[in-house]
């Protein structure tokens, strides 16, 4: 019956989302994606498409997202949203951060997408434009793929901080005391592929279309790069997401090398306590801040 019953919900939930987009005014942008897309597909094989098109993917939007944070470092006006303002970049760490991105892109995240076009044909994922998902359905999928992510980041995370693991991976990712967002992927080899099987776990359960890799990824690369950008800016849209982590809750678990785990939500570090510091960090930031008003 309860089976029945949440069926039925979503059902409903579908038909009047649905019907809200068929009352949106039509996409003027959905032609010439269309005609790329089958451009690409008349062009391009299946292989190349799902590898080198995936890794063009990922490094295009990754150095795209990253520049923003930083070209801050640049404008004085910006400073006053850094969270720990005593502790700027620095070119050196920059390079340093740069130069292990490109080994961890290509030596070690590389060989595993070459892995994607035989995950499509395994599990037969389509390319075709006719089959691909409805903007709605690919948001909830990739919400769907956030949420198994965060949970397994959360207690893998959580792992790699046990004093007996954490100086032989989880240390370097935590070179950076004050984060940036070029640094959201600085990471030992291990930890790359441990963290990083979380993503994947949810493209294994909930795709059906290649486009949802690429959706996945760019959401994905959103948030995390956010997450380690080092500036709280007001009016960020993703702070509008229910239970969102956000810049200053990561930026205290690189500040304090503890508590805070999760990649994107607040509530595994809720539900067991590991936020306890940061609730208490933010009430005495709340009384300095009054007592200088």
């Amino acid at each position: 019956m309860a089976t029945n019953e949440s069926i039925s919900i979503f059902s409903s939930a579908s038909l009047a989302v649905e019907y809200v987009d068929s009352l949106l005014p039509e996409n003027p942008l959905q032609e010439p994606f269309k005609n790329a897309w089958n451009y690409m597909l008349n062009n391009y094989t299946k292989f190349q498409i799902a590898t080198w098109g995936s890794l063009i993917v990922h490094e295009v939007l990754y150095f795209l997202f990253c520049l923003p944070g930083f070209l801050f470092q640049f404008i004085p006006y910006m400073k006053k949203y850094k969270i720990q303002k005593d502790k700027p970049e620095t070119w050196e760490n920059q390079w340093k951060c740069f130069k292990v991105l490109l080994f961890n892109h290509f030596c070690i995240q590389l060989p595993l997408i070459c892995g994607t076009y035989y995950f499509t044909e395994y599990f037969s994922i389509p390319y075709d434009w006719e089959t691909m998902p409805r903007w709605y359905m690919l948001l909830a999928r990739c919400f769907g793929c956030a949420v198994i992510e965060d949970t397994w980041h959360y207690f893998l995370h959580r792992l790699l901080h046990h004093k007996r693991i954490y100086k032989y991976i989880h240390k370097i990712h935590h070179e950076f005391q004050a984060p940036f967002g070029m640094e959201a992927e600085y990471a030992h080899p291990l930890e790359t592929i441990i963290l990083g099987t979380g993503f994947f776990i949810g493209i294994m359960l909930l795709c059906d279309h290649v486009i949802l890799l690429w959706a996945w990824v760019t959401v994905r690369l959103i948030e995390t790069i956010d997450v380690h950008s080092g500036y709280d800016i007001p009016l960020n849209p993703l702070n509008l997401i229910p239970f969102y982590a956000g810049s200053r809750h990561h930026d205290f678990h690189h500040m304090n090398f503890i508590g805070n785990y999760a990649s994107t939500f607040t509530w595994w570090d809720r539900i067991f306590g590991t936020d306890s510091q940061f609730n208490a960090y933010n009430e005495k930031m709340k009384k300095v801040e009054k007592k200088t008003e």
